[in-house]
């Protein structure tokens, strides 16, 4: 059903809310898990489709394209006075859920105690359903925004965009342009110190890159009993071993310093790299935050050898998830290379093999227009709301992105409960939203694309 254009005021904040909420839930209805197969099926189109029509009833239209059926990416354009683009970007898909381990239906999207239950409530159908309600209130305000939006719901996410924002980067990097500046997941949600009155809003300026490492031991194979010779077993679980009792130095780069900068100024603490760690334990969720973006890390996550247990293998391998800062990409290599020379010696390399995938970490200067645009707005809404900007120690679709010369931003406004710990639920168990933040984070999204 068409809905009439110019009937709406703008500033109409409780049919935008309502709308927000609403749309939130029909998202998380949708179940659109992501388990890594690119043969899924159509449940991301799906969503995507729900959008469409939504779009559709008050006389927006948009472009639709897919690098494999079922799998597609939607973007409508508002035209702006600025004709250098605002992208404004979420993801369809979700991390799986095992129904028998949530207290509601994970894709239910019901309402209780205040709370939208369900998969994606934060991750991240809450801003999709903000994108829609936003993108619809432009269309029945027949509002002009100070610069042009180009609203886009992508797929595959979750599993670094293959099928999404990657594969877009890389086939189809016009569907981008004109686009300067990007805003989407990884920040928004409100942090509260414990003692202090303050609310943070982190604001991700830049990334932590994603390398995957595969180790490969090379050794002797024989039977088990009769071991002679380098055993690649043996070899692995020293290599692995080394690098994961490896605390790596702190580094400062400019989103972690705006960070701790906001962090003194509200609290009056002394900072330095000798307490930090230690004061964090007093900054509530911001503690594995913090820890998180102060370094680099690795994390063994798999290992592999061997086919019978009387055989001794020719070849054991591990692969490790690294997170690597901005601007650290190679030395973080030489970091780890000198820690295998220092276990094993110059010779390690007759053994030992590194595979490495390219980390694609970001960084946005700290102090871009656009953030003091956010900070602007967020005081409106929330007096006692403090904008910071900081490094998100994972990864989002911005990751692609940038290599557009795209500046991006990871922000989801959510003014939320001290107690709430929003970034812990993300693909955990029992994910859920409250009502109000959506609401509030509905308002703060359109003042945003107004002004930006």
């Amino acid at each position: 059903m068409l809905a009439k254009r110019g009937t709406r005021q703008w500033e109409d904040w409780e049919t935008l809310a309502a709308e927000a909420v609403t749309f939130t839930q029909q998202l998380i209805q949708i179940p659109s898990p992501n388990n890594g197969d690119p043969d899924i099926g159509g449940t991301e189109d799906t969503v995507i489709d729900f959008i469409r029509n939504k779009l559709s009833e008050v006389g927006l239209t948009g472009e639709y394209v897919a690098a494999r059926e079922g799998r597609g990416n939607y973007k409508v354009t508002i035209p702006g006075r600025n004709p250098h683009a605002l992208l404004i970007h979420s993801h369809v898909d979700v991390v799986p859920a095992d129904a028998e381990q949530w207290r509601h239906p994970p894709f239910g999207g019901v309402i209780e105690d205040g709370y939208i239950w369900g998969r994606g409530a934060v991750d991240m159908k809450d801003f999709g359903g903000m994108m829609l309600a936003v993108a619809r209130h432009y269309a029945l305000t027949e509002r002009t925004p100070e610069r042009t939006l180009v609203f886009a719901w992508l797929s595959d996410e979750e599993n670094d965009g293959k099928w999404g924002s990657q594969w877009l980067v890389q086939n189809k990097p016009e569907w981008f342009d004109g686009i300067e500046l990007a805003l989407s997941e990884g920040g928004g949600f409100s942090i509260t110190i414990p003692e202090h009155d303050k609310r943070f809003y982190p604001l991700a300026v830049g990334e932590k890159g994603v390398s995957w490492l595969k180790l490969t031991a090379q050794g002797r194979a024989g039977h088990g009993s009769r071991p002679a010779g380098v055993n690649a077993v043996t070899v692995l679980s020293r290599a692995v071993a080394a690098i994961a009792s490896t605390e790596f130095p702190i580094v400062h780069t400019p989103p972690l310093d705006a960070l701790l900068d906001t962090i003194r100024t509200v609290t009056g603490e002394t900072i330095t790299d000798d307490n930090v760690e230690a004061l964090s334990k007093k900054w509530g969720f911001w503690e594995p935050i913090v820890k998180a973006s102060i370094r680099n890390t690795a994390a063994p996550t798999q290992l592999k050898a061997g086919y019978m247990v009387n055989v001794i293998p020719e070849e054991a391998t591990a692969t490790i998830d690294c997170r690597v800062l901005p601007g650290q990409e190679k030395s973080f290599r030489e970091d780890i290379e000198n820690l295998l020379e220092k276990e094993f010696g110059s010779e390690w390399t007759e053994y030992l093999s590194l595979d490495w995938t390219a980390p694609n970490a970001y960084s946005v200067d700290p102090d871009h227009p656009f953030v003091e645009s956010i900070r602007r707005v967020v005081e409106q809404q929330d007096p006692d709301g403090v904008v910071t900007p900081y490094l998100l120690p994972a990864g989002t679709d911005n990751k692609h992105l940038q290599h557009l010369g795209i500046k991006c931003f990871g922000f989801v406004p959510l003014k939320l409960p001290a107690d709430f710990d929003c970034f812990g639920l993300f693909h955990a168990v029992d994910e859920r939203v409250p009502v109000a933040a959506v609401e509030f984070g509905s308002r703060v999204l359109a003042e945003i694309a107004d002004s930006a």
